[in-house]
Formats: C-alpha cells, sequence, structure tokens
C-alpha cells in the first residue's frame, strides 16, 4: 500500500526570528520580528514598520504557528495598531551576542559623554576616551540596559570624582540684564564660585560673560528670569584646546620631552623647567656635584675632572676563583664556570676520581696524547 506524501502549502517558514511577547487581559500575543531590528524600532533608528516585522499576523504562539483570536485582540488593544502597542511595550528575548553588543554600545556611549562633560581640574583639559573606560572599569561601572545613557554618564560623574582627579566641565553663561540690576547678579553669581570672563555696561544694560557649575544652572536660569534679563548658553562645557605647554604639568616626571628634528639639538626649555628637574633630581646636593645643579652641554671642565678622578682611582681587583679538583687559581665567575668545560678539568676529574694527583694544563696535554694511542691499539686489538 502506497503512503501518500504530505506536503503543506501555503505555509511561510519563519527564519532569523526575533519573538517579541505581551501579555494583556490574561492573553499572550506574539510577533515575529527579525532579529537586531526591534531594538532599532525602539531607540527610533528604524521607522519603517515592514522592515522590522517578519509578518503583520499576530500569534499567540510563532513556534507552534498559532493565530490570535479577533476578539482577544479587539479586547486588549481596541485598535489596529497591535502590532506598534507590542513592538513597543512587548518582552523581547536577546541573544548573548546581541546583548553583548548592545552593552559594549553602551559602555562606548557612556564613555563619550563622560568625555565631552569633564575635565582634569588642573589642566583644564578633557580626559581621552581610553583613559574614561579604563576609570570605569577601575570603579566596576556596569551598564544598566533600562536606564539612558545619559543618566547614567551622570551618576558615573558623581562617582568618578569621588576616587580620581576628574571633574564635571563649567558651562560658559552670557547675561544680559538692567545696570540697575547688576549687584543682585554679581552678589549671586560670587556665591555661585563663577569665573567672571568679561563684563561690561552699555546702553543701560550689563552683560557679563562667566563659567558656572552645571549645578547651579537652573537657578542662575531663575534668577535672570526674575531679574528680567536674558540667558544665554555659548557652550555645554569649557575645555581647553590645542597643543599643551609645559606649564600644564605639575610634575616634573609628567613633563614631555621633544627633540628637534631638524637641528638634532635637545630642546631643554625654560629656567623654571630647569628648577623643576634640578629640585626632583638632586637630593640634598649629593647628586650633579654636590651643588644641586644640573650640568649643561658646555662643562666640559666638569667632565675632564671626573675621567681624571677615574683614571687616578683604578677598578678594584676581580676576586679569583679557584678550582679544587684542579688545584688552580682559574679567573673570575665567568672563567671559572667556562673551565668545568674545559678538557683539563674533566681529565683531572677522573684522575680524581682514580684518587690520582691533578696535573698542570701542559702535563694534562702529555698524558692526554699518550693515553690517546694507547686506547687505540686496544681498540685496534679486538
Amino acid at each position: 500500500m502506497s503512503r501518500t506524501v504530505k506536503q503543506p502549502i501555503g505555509q511561510k517558514r519563519l527564519t532569523n526570528v526575533a519573538v517579541v511577547r505581551l501579555k494583556k487581559h490574561g492573553n499572550r500575543f506574539e510577533i515575529a520580528c527579525y532579529k537586531n531590528k526591534v531594538l532599532s524600532w525602539r531607540s527610533r533608528v528604524e521607522k519603517d514598520i515592514d522592515e522590522v516585522l517578519q509578518t503583520h499576523t499576530v500569534f499567540s504562539n510563532v513556534s507552534k504557528g498559532v493565530l490570535a483570536k479577533s476578539k482577544d485582540l479587539l479586547q486588549a488593544f481596541g485598535t489596529d495598531d497591535h502590532e506598534k502597542i507590542s513592538l513597543e511595550k512587548g518582552e523581547l528575548q536577546v541573544a548573548d551576542k546581541e546583548r553583548e553588543v548592545q552593552l559594549s554600545s553602551q559602555f562606548r556611549d557612556i564613555a563619550t559623554i563622560v568625555m565631552h562633560k569633564t575635565v582634569n581640574p588642573e589642566t583644564e583639559r578633557p580626559y581621552t576616551i581610553s583613559m574614561i573606560e579604563r576609570l570605569m572599569k577601575e570603579v566596576h561601572f556596569a551598564v544598566e540596559p533600562n536606564k539612558s545613557s545619559k543618566q547614567q554618564a551622570l551618576e558615573l560623574i558623581r562617582e568618578l570624582t569621588k576616587h580620581f582627579r576628574i571633574t564635571r566641565a563649567r558651562m560658559r553663561l552670557k547675561l544680559v540684564i538692567a545696570l540697575n540690576k547688576k549687584s543682585a547678579l554679581v552678589e549671586r553669581l560670587s556665591a555661585w564660585s563663577a569665573v567672571i570672563e568679561s563684563q561690561e555696561e552699555a546702553n543701560k544694560f550689563f552683560t557679563v560673560v562667566c563659567q558656572l557649575e552645571p549645578g547651579h544652572f537652573r537657578e542662575c536660569d531663575i534668577l535672570v528670569r526674575d531679574l528680567e534679563g536674558r540667558l544665554e548658553v555659548t557652550s555645554m562645557a569649557v575645555q581647553k584646546e590645542g597643543d599643551g605647554t609645559v606649564e600644564d604639568f605639575t610634575d616634573a616626571e609628567e613633563v614631555p620631552t621633544k627633540a628637534s628634528s631638524q637641528s638634532g639639538k635637545e630642546v631643554l626649555g625654560e629656567t623654571s623647567i630647569v628648577n623643576k628637574f634640578s629640585e626632583s633630581f638632586s637630593l640634598d646636593g649629593a647628586v650633579f656635584g654636590g651643588e644641586g645643579k644640573v650640568p649643561g652641554t658646555s662643562d666640559v671642565a666638569e667632565k675632564e675632572r671626573s675621567q681624571e678622578k677615574r683614571s687616578s682611582n683604578p677598578a678594584p681587583a676581580v676576586k679569583q676563583q679557584r678550582c679544587n679538583t684542579c688545584n688552580a687559581e682559574v679567573g673570575d665567575s665567568k672563567q671559572y664556570r667556562e673551565h668545568f668545560k674545559s678538557d683539563w678539568h674533566k681529565h683531572n676529574l677522573k684522575r680524581k676520581t682514580a684518587n690520582l694527583p691533578p696535573l698542570s694544563p701542559e702535563e694534562c696535554l702529555a698524558d692526554t696524547d699518550i693515553v690517546e694511542p694507547v686506547n687505540d691499539l686496544n681498540e685496534y686489538s679486538r
């Protein structure tokens, strides 16, 4: 009896599926989406829903292919946009690699936000992205996917300021108020420890450009509104730009040394730099001639005197090592080690085993010349 082969007709095989589930009114609804597209939809990167959904059909179980009932859909949603609601509020099962990519991307975004909002308090310059990431790892920072990157970055800045030399960058504001209300504004700015860059009085108006801590921005905005003035944010984060100078470094070890490729001569810098090096490298005048003086390139006399001292004070004699087997001095440690590999030492070692006295190198050579022909004769006679 022949068996009929059952081939499904009209079935669409779903591959590369990411299932989004939503439970509402006691019913479970599922939609089949493409992987990596749901997160793009929720972050508003992808706006075409056809690129996100594999099919517009709503299921109660995607793996079994069971469709949701129209009555349940109408009762739960009451609208035709049930796909969008499920996409926005549904639960998404994310694979390990997708989650890893998402967390690493968000980790990088948080580090970038921190870099743009913070500076070194001594140099007023921002840290690099790699340095920020290293600091984040040192404080054991963990990304929370449910929180925004900006919110986590602000919390991270408060944590970093407790452990490292880093601070929130100031904002640059331009404030314009009536001239007769100048004293009230200046008093509040001094209370907030604002850095005033410039101020001008013209046409019955007082204009001031200042740097302010971001935490006082809301209070400053309310104050300017009460004084019937105008506030303008010229920079969200004040950071120094361009190449650094020697004055940016406080420690002598941090001062970068540069060499001129054209002249080939070492750039020494100003007198203040030399003083820093002399203070850090001289120990109670015991270094560089006993006066804490840094030798220059023209101190030829001092070099000659040091060479004369070395020539007048010859190096102490090297201790000679003695070999007990050969009963002779063989030199320093290196020569002593090489002596153990020589034929002279090996020959005396054999004689020592036979309770015979050691031989000198010449006697050892003569004894070897006598023994070798005898051994050859014995070998030949066998």
